[in-house]
């Protein structure tokens, strides 16, 4: 009788919840792409939400640690990473910012994305489910020096279309990607960067 009993208890235990799609679109990313090319427009929001500046330009990522942002439109920046170094040349001000590629930059949004480490490791993850077509995940970072608060992330069926940055002050970073190419072939020469004759160095 008891055996009986305890079959059917265990017959009427809830299954273990399924993922969500977002979650498994979010691992996807990061276990299957190992390059990206693409398209983006950037956009800051003030936090009543009125737009103070929108850039576009082109992305490249390599995991891991390699990365490379061009901003184009409405002024030329450039944000580089190899794995070892990152450098921001600000074509107008004629000059490259240096700092090294470590540990403590890992919570970084651009560095999220090309980081070779398990997400769970600097983030908490929430499933959003799925708004706009796209499945929207949420990463909280666990790091409260990361300098932002959270991280939605918006997946289509095969890529990552849409980031939003929400910073401690309130202040919402949007990047929307078209064009996306998945595990392109990238050379590694695209990753590094030597400055320009006659600008300003600073840092490493």
């Amino acid at each position: 009788m008891m055996k009986k009993l305890l079959c059917l208890l265990l017959l009427l235990m809830p299954l273990p919840a399924m993922a969500g799609v977002g979650d498994v679109r979010l691992k996807a990313f990061f276990e299957e792409v190992d390059s990206v090319r693409a398209d983006f427009v950037q956009q800051v929001l003030n936090p009543q939400n009125q737009a103070l500046q929108q850039t576009s330009g082109t992305m490249l990522l390599s995991r891991p640690g390699r990365f490379r942002w061009d901003y184009t439109k409405p002024y030329k920046q450039l944000i580089v990473a190899n794995g070892e170094k990152v450098w921001l040349y600000d074509v107008d001000l004629e000059q490259v910012t240096v700092k090294k590629f470590d540990a403590a930059m890992g919570s970084t949004p651009a560095l999220l994305l090309s980081s070779g480490a398990n997400i769970e490791d600097n983030f908490s993850v929430h499933d959003l489910g799925m708004k706009n077509d796209l499945a929207w995940v949420e990463l909280t970072p666990k790091n409260k020096d990361s300098g932002f608060e959270k991280l939605l992330l918006g997946f289509g069926e095969h890529n990552l279309q849409h980031m939003e940055l929400q910073d401690s002050f309130g202040q919402l970073t949007r990047l929307s990607f078209t064009n996306i190419e998945r595990n392109p072939e990238l050379e590694s020469a695209q990753f590094d960067f030597v400055p320009p004759a006659g600008v300003d160095v600073i840092g490493e």
